[in-house]
């Protein structure tokens, strides 16, 4: 009897908003605004960098890498959201669920290593500057986009492959995609192991990285107070306030997320924090980190030249 109560859970239906109730409708419209400002950001940003060959460098061939992964990121999640927003109940199968939760997985640890190597371009651009051509080449950018995407595989792997071996019995996802804890309080057996797993990845693709830009950025700033003219350190600073501004938020609420005790969860405050990591940090990234770029307002306006004429 316990074994077949173990294998009737065949699919998942997500709670979401729905203790919003009438005010659906409105997170509808408010996160469907802010979806295609995101996507529209992000192309443009990637678009921008394939055409423009002044804007053909290691920063922002990171900065076209990392909004291609924003791109896919937002897709596996917030049409699925919106939908659910509008049609209530909508289930999900187990298989689409664990693919939903694999690209969110590797996409989410892929976006974390390349924040840090854009830290790593930061601090050769500032500390060695005359060496800067000859360390970012080519393959260094590539080995560096390739690993992040790799460890993302392989933590997703890990993750999904561990979550999905255990059995459901419960339905009700009280989320609005496949993450992995949600997902995990279904579990009709202890989860003990898995919790251990996520947490040691968890900390390994935020504590890491964290890290590393940490030390990348006391070493730009021993850097930068070394320059002699008031002018020379303002525009360093400034090359980097986009990119911290960034980090602080990414990181920010993905620690709070995955490292905080089980003691401190609440499903208003996951929801939340959900919203920010998905759907607001998105849309922070293409804002932030170019529209407001120097360089790639002149690459657009150089552009819409190109197609008026």
């Amino acid at each position: 009897m316990q074994r077949k109560n173990l294998t009737e859970v065949t699919e998942f239906i997500f709670l979401g908003f729905s203790g919003f109730g009438k005010h659906q409708t409105t997170l509808f419209v408010v996160f469907l605004t802010v979806y295609i400002f995101t996507l529209a950001g992000n192309i443009i940003i990637v678009t921008i960098t394939c055409v423009d060959r002044h804007l053909h460098t290691p920063m922002y061939f990171f900065l076209s890498t990392l909004a291609s992964s924003e791109t896919v990121y937002t897709l596996v999640i917030v049409p699925r959201m919106l939908s659910s927003l509008v049609f209530y109940n909508q289930p999900i199968s187990l298989p689409g669920c664990a693919t939903q939760m694999f690209f969110f997985v590797t996409l989410a640890i892929n976006n974390c290593f390349l924040l840090t190597a854009m830290g790593y371009d930061r601090y050769v651009a500032i500390c060695a500057p005359l060496r800067y051509t000859v360390i970012m080449c080519k393959r260094m950018c590539a080995g560096l986009v390739c690993g992040s995407f790799g460890t993302g595989l392989m933590m997703a792997t890990l993750q999904v492959t561990a979550m999905f071996n255990l059995p459901f019995c419960g339905t009700v996802v009280d989320h609005f995609f496949c993450d992995i804890h949600p997902v995990m309080k279904l579990s009709c057996v202890d989860t003990t192991i898995n919790e251990i797993i996520n947490y040691g990845v968890s900390s390994f693709v935020i504590l890491v990285p964290i890290g590393l830009i940490t030390i990348s950025y006391i070493l730009i700033i021993y850097s930068i107070l070394k320059i002699a003219t008031a002018e020379g350190r303002k525009k360093a600073f400034a090359t980097c306030a986009s990119h911290l501004t960034v980090v602080i938020v990414h990181y920010g609420c993905a620690s709070i997320a995955y490292l905080k005790p089980k003691s401190e969860s609440s499903v208003e405050k996951d929801l939340l924090l959900s919203v920010t990591y998905t759907i607001i940090t998105p849309l922070l990234n293409p804002v932030v980190y170019s529209l407001r770029n120097k360089e790639v307002k002149d690459a657009l306006r150089r552009a819409v030249g190109r197609s008026v004429s």
